[in-house]
């Protein structure tokens, strides 16, 4: 089961790349999701406040057109009702002929009922003539007749509902405007379907709906395309930045190889001109004591074994020299303080430099890896003045301080000319060094009668120890 677990895990680990791109897509996405969510939320706003509106002036315009036809209907029969009584029969018939003429579109037509409900005029509809609808009600339970009649008994309205149009027998919205007979207790009315009205706003929803998703399906190719330009832009970016990569590890790696040609032809050159010839040297007194003493000259042979013995401790020498450049064993065993008074001092004497090391105790203690860093910088610095700077004193200062330690060598020779200051071997070795360190090499060179160079070196605090720490690593070591 936990391998089965530790599968899938390796299967959904990212590698730094797809981080790197998640990580610059994500904000992306999720910016233009929002804008996305923003801009269709105030679109569906707009278009609806839009359609609501376009609604409300149809509808109205619709109710306008009812008051019209109503007012027609009445100018018809205004006369007859205004001299009949209220029980003038022949005065009501003529007046429901009237209306019942009154037919105007193809569903439009005007339609009578008493108070009590009877049906007195419906020309679309005549199965409806005669016959009480009082307690009528519609497929939404609602009683239309008896609403029409309450309008009506107030004076008039309008009212909305479903009906059947004449026209196609279907169920249809309708707007009616309702008048009241007093005299009569009439109820007059007439109606307009507005399924135009309902189909123009459903057909404009739509055409909303069609610009959202146009918007979506705009917002989306975009997004797509910045997305696909980041992941090109990265890719490129990655390819050229592994090329770069490729080359410095080449050339790096082709300076590795040089600088350890370069130290094995100088140990090569150390050992073969000076312990081989100390050694040759030795063999050849050896030698010669050795035909003294056949001869039985035991006193001439004292003289070759002295100075033979005295070469061997010019070697044993040299080979404590050579090990001591190659790995000094002060360093581990007494700190970085000793092996580089050690350092200067063996530079001092080889060199006949003046040659001064001044240093303080530090609060903490330098790690394995800084110790090595600064020596080896102090070491290669000491070589390029030797080599190079023609300089007559030579100064060097370790110091600890509460944002690290600082090393500081100066000389006063020629100065560096500006190219090697950028591309020599020795600087950039310098300088790779304490990169690794996450520190700081500063070089500071003038020419002139006041010629000199200043090679400045800070290691960061993450680099010192603190007691506790260092008690607990196994090789204990003193700064």
């Amino acid at each position: 089961m936990r391998n089965l677990i530790g599968r899938i895990r390796a299967g959904f680990s990212l590698s730094y790349g797809q981080k790197l791109f998640l990580l610059a897509t994500l904000p992306l996405v999720l910016a233009v999701a929002a804008i996305a969510v923003f801009v269709v939320s105030q679109s569906r706003q707009a278009a609806e406040s839009e359609i609501a509106f376009l609604e409300s002036e149809l509808i109205a315009a619709k109710k306008a057109e009812l008051r019209n036809y109503l007012s027609i209907a009445r100018t018809a029969f205004i006369n007859i009702y205004g001299r009949a009584l209220p029980d003038d029969e022949a005065a009501k018939l003529e007046v429901t002929r009237i209306l019942s003429a009154m037919l105007y579109g193809r569903d439009g037509y005007f339609y009578v009922y008493d108070y009590d409900g009877t049906n007195l005029v419906s020309p679309r509809r005549t199965e409806m003539i005669g016959r009480n609808w009082m307690d009528f009600t519609d497929q939404n339970g609602e009683q239309l007749i008896q609403r029409m009649i309450g309008i009506a008994r107030t004076g008039g309205g309008y009212m909305t509902y479903d009906w059947a149009k004449p026209s196609t027998g279907k169920s249809e919205r309708m707007v009616s405007y309702v008048v009241g007979l007093q005299d009569w207790q009439w109820a007059v009315g007439t109606g307009i379907f507005i399924d135009d009205v309902l189909a123009t706003v459903a057909t404009e929803r739509a055409a909303v709906e069609t610009r959202v998703q146009q918007t979506f399906l705009y917002i989306g190719a975009i997004t797509l395309a910045a997305l696909l330009l980041v992941f090109t832009s990265g890719l490129f970016i990655n390819i050229r930045e592994r090329r770069l990569a490729d080359a410095k590890l080449k050339k790096l790696t082709q300076r590795v190889f040089d600088a350890q040609e370069e130290e094995r032809g100088r140990v090569a050159r150390e050992l073969h001109d000076g312990i081989s010839q100390i050694l040759v040297g030795v063999r050849y007194v050896l030698d010669n004591a050795r035909r003294r003493l056949v001869r039985g000259d035991h006193d001439g042979a004292a003289p070759p074994l002295d100075k033979g013995i005295e070469a061997l401790g010019t070697a044993i020498s040299e080979v404590r020299r050579i090990s001591r450049d190659l790995r000094p064993g002060v360093l581990d065993d007494l700190g970085l303080g000793p092996a580089l008074k050690a350092l200067t001092d063996d530079f001092r004497d080889r060199t006949n430099i003046e040659t001064e090391f001044n240093t303080v105790v530090f609060r903490n203690r330098l790690d394995q890896e800084a110790k090595i860093a600064l020596y080896r910088i102090a070491q290669e610095a000491l070589t390029n003045i030797e080599r190079h700077s023609g300089a007559t004193s030579v100064s060097m200062d370790l110091r600890g301080h509460r944002d690290g330690a600082t090393m500081r060598i100066a000389d006063n020779g020629r100065g560096l000319p500006d190219e090697q200051n950028r591309s020599g071997l020795g600087l950039r070795n310098m300088q790779e060094r304490i990169e690794q360190l996450d520190g700081t090499l500063r070089i500071l060179s003038t020419r002139g009668p006041q010629s000199g160079t200043v090679i400045e070196v800070r290691i960061p605090l993450t680099h010192m120890l603190s007691p506790g720490d260092d008690a607990n690593t196994k090789q204990k070591v003193k700064t």
